[in-house]
C-alpha cells in the first residue's frame, strides 16, 4: 500500500538530509509504529506519505513514494485526500468549521459525497470517538484531548485507505487513548485500513504494532521490523521493555500482560529489599499557592466547583483526570488567566487575575498546551534573549536551559521550524529564566520523547530541591510515578483525590504506571526505583 523506494529528503539551506535512502514496505491492512527522538524526522517520513511533502514544506525529495499506486511528487495532497486521512500535532491548525459536527462532515462535504452517507458516517465517528455529547460545541471551546479526537474523526468519516498519524494520543486522558487505538484497531483489522503512526509514548501502542520502523537519527538509515525486534536493539523503548532488559528476560515483553507472566522471581527478588520507593515528601510549609472554593465558569461550562487546593514550596504535585476535567482551568485560573465566580485563589500574596503580568510573572509561571502562544521571535536566540530580558538576569541564562532540555537546536533555527515536543522545551526554558516559585505546566510531555522527558525530570527535580513549587496538568501517568509528590485527580471540576503519588495510582487502573501494574502488589512505580533498589544501572 504505501512504498518508499531510496527516499531522501532535504530542506532549503540544510546541509543534510532529514531522511535520507529511505527503502520501506507496508502493506495493506497494517499498522505501522514510527519510532525515534524528536527532530530524526518522522514528521517528514509522515508528510511524505500525504504529499505535504514536498508540495507544501518546500525542499527536496528525491526517490519515490508511491501509495496505493499513486506517486506523491505527481499527486498533490488534495488528489490523495480520498485515500489518505492526515492528522497531524496540532489539531487546531486543521480545523475549517466553528462546530464538532460541522468539522466531522467537513471532509465529505470536499468529495461531495450525498447527504445521507455524510450523516450516517457523523453519527457513527461521533459513537466511535465518544464525542456524542460534544457535537454541538465549538471547536475553540473543547479541551486538548477533546480536539485530538475530533481531528481524528474528522478524517475517519472519509472513510480513507490509508491513516496518517502523528502523535494521535499525545493529549488524551488513558481511557480516551484506549477508545482510540481500540478505533484504530477495529479499522486494520475489519476493514482493512493501513495505519502510519508516529507516537512518542510507546507504552500505548506498541504492542499493536504489526510493524516498526525505528528512525536512529537525522539522515541514518531506518531499523524495520518486527516490535520485539526493534526494540531489543532501540534507544527509544517503553517503560515494560526497559524492565524486561533490567531483569534480563528474552525475548523482552511488549505488554503489561507478557511482563507479568515472567515478573514472578523479579517481585521476590524486590520482596526481600527494605528500601523505601517513594520520593521524601517536602517539609510542610506556607503554601505558595492555594485555591478554596474555588468556581470558575468559562462559556456553558461550569469548569471548576468548589475545589480547594494547596501546593508548598519543594512540592511535584501531578493534576489528572479525563480530557475536559478542568485541570487546563484550574492552571490557568493560578496563572490569573480566569477570575474566579466563587471562592478565591492566590499564589503567595497576590490574587493572580487582579496582579499585573509584569508582577505576576516573578510568582508564577505557565507553559501551555500549546507552547507556540509563548513564541514570537524569528529565531531560538531572538526568543532566548527576549526571555533573559523580560527575566532581568544575565545573558545567556535561557540558552542554558535550552541547552539542558534540548541540546543541538541552533540559535538561528525558527520556532516554528522546530518539532511539537522542541517547541515545548522552548517555551519551558523561557519560562523557567525567571525562576518563579510556582511553575505550571499544561500536558509538558507532549511531543517529547523518552530522552527529552528525562531532562525534564530531572529539570523538574532540581527545581522541586530549590524550592520551587511544580503543578503538573497530565495525562502521562509515567510522568506522575516519576516525579510528583501527589497527585490530585479531577472529574468534572471536581477534586476526588488528592494524595501521595503511590497511593492514588498503585490502585488504579487508569492511573497506575506500567511498572506498577507489572510488580503489584508491591509499591514500585517506576524502571529507575527498581534498578536503584537491586543496585544495578539501568
Amino acid at each position: 500500500m504505501i512504498r518508499f523506494e531510496e527516499v531522501s529528503v532535504t530542506y532549503d539551506g540544510a546541509h543534510e538530509p532529514v531522511l535520507r535512502s529511505v527503502d520501506l514496505t507496508i502493506q495493506e491492512g497494517e499498522l505501522c509504529l514510527l519510532v525515534g527522538e524528536s527532530g530524526v524526522g518522522k514528521s517528514t517520513l509522515l508528510g511524505a506519505v500525504s504529499g505535504l511533502v514536498p508540495h507544501f514544506t518546500g525542499g527536496t525529495l528525491s526517490g519515490r513514494v508511491t501509495v496505493g499506486g499513486r506517486d506523491t511528487r505527481t499527486h498533490k495532497p488534495r488528489e490523495l485526500a480520498d485515500l489518505v486521512g492526515t492528522v497531524g500535532q496540532d489539531p487546531l491548525a486543521h480545523f475549517v468549521t466553528d462546530t464538532v459536527e460541522d468539522e466531522l462532515a467537513y471532509g465529505m462535504e470536499s468529495l461531495g459525497m450525498p447527504a445521507d452517507v455524510m450523516r450516517r458516517r457523523v453519527e457513527e465517528t461521533l459513537d466511535l470517538l465518544g464525542l456524542a455529547e460534544l457535537r454541538d460545541r465549538p471547536v475553540a471551546s473543547l479541551s486538548g484531548g477533546q480536539r485530538q479526537r475530533v481531528a481524528i474523526g474528522s478524517v475517519l468519516t472519509v472513510h480513507p485507505r490509508v491513516l496518517v498519524l502523528d502523535e494521535p494520543t499525545s493529549a488524551l486522558d488513558p481511557a480516551a487513548a484506549e477508545e482510540v487505538l481500540a478505533v484504530l484497531q477495529r479499522l486494520v483489522h475489519d476493514l482493512g485500513t493501513t495505519v502510519l503512526m508516529a507516537e512518542h509514548r510507546l507504552e500505548r501502542v506498541v504492542q499493536y504494532a504489526d510493524q516498526v520502523v525505528l528512525l536512529p537519527g537525522p539522515g541514518a538509515a531506518p531499523v524495520v521490523g518486527e516490535p520485539a525486534e526493534v526494540m531489543a536493539v532501540s534507544q527509544v523503548a517503553p517503560p515494560v521493555v526497559r524492565l524486561g532488559r533490567l531483569a534480563g528476560w528474552s525475548p523482552l515483553p511488549l505488554s503489561v500482560r507478557d511482563a507479568r507472566r515472567r515478573a514472578s522471581g523479579l517481585r521476590e527478588r524486590l520482596a526481600q529489599c527494605t528500601a523505601d520507593p517513594l520520593p521524601a515528601a517536602p517539609e510542610a510549609g506556607r503554601a505558595v499557592a492555594e485555591s478554596s472554593g474555588l468556581c470558575v465558569r468559562r462559556g456553558r461550562i461550569q469548569a471548576l466547583r468548589g475545589v480547594d487546593v494547596a501546593v508548598r514550596p519543594g512540592e511535584v504535585v501531578a493534576v489528572m483526570g479525563r480530557n475536559g476535567a478542568g485541570k487546563s482551568t484550574l492552571l490557568g485560573s493560578f496563572a490569573g488567566l480566569h477570575a474566579p465566580g466563587g471562592g478565591s485563589v492566590r499564589v503567595g500574596d497576590a490574587v493572580p487575575h487582579r496582579t499585573r503580568p509584569q508582577q505576576l510573572v516573578r510568582r508564577v509561571g505557565l507553559v501551555p498546551q500549546e507552547p507556540r502562544d509563548l513564541l514570537y521571535a524569528d529565531t531560538v536566540a531572538a526568543e532566548c534573549a527576549a526571555a533573559d530580558a523580560d527575566a532581568q538576569v544575565p545573558p545567556g541564562t535561557c540558552r542554558a536551559l535550552v541547552d539542558d532540555l534540548l541540546p543541538g537546536v541552533a540559535g538561528r533555527a525558527h520556532p516554528r521550524d522546530l518539532s511539537e515536543g522542541q517547541r515545548l522545551s522552548l517555551a519551558l526554558a523561557i519560562v523557567l529564566t525567571a525562576r518563579p516559585p510556582l511553575i505550571l505546566l499544561d500536558e509538558p510531555t507532549r511531543g517529547l520523547d523518552y530522552a527529552a522527558k528525562s531532562r525534564l525530570v530531572a529539570q523538574l527535580r532540581a527545581l522541586a530541591g530549590g524550592g520551587h513549587a511544580v503543578v503538573l496538568a497530565t495525562h502521562d501517568v509515567e510522568l506522575a510515578a516519576e516525579v510528583a509528590h501527589r497527585v490530585v485527580i479531577m472529574a468534572e471540576g471536581e477534586i476526588v483525590a488528592d494524595a501521595p503519588t503511590a497511593e492514588v495510582v498503585v490502585s488504579s487502573p487508569a492511573f497506575a504506571p506500567q511498572v506498577a501494574k507489572v510488580l503489584q502488589p508491591q509499591p514500585w512505580l517506576t524502571v529507575t526505583q527498581v534498578a536503584c533498589v537491586l543496585g544495578e544501572s539501568q
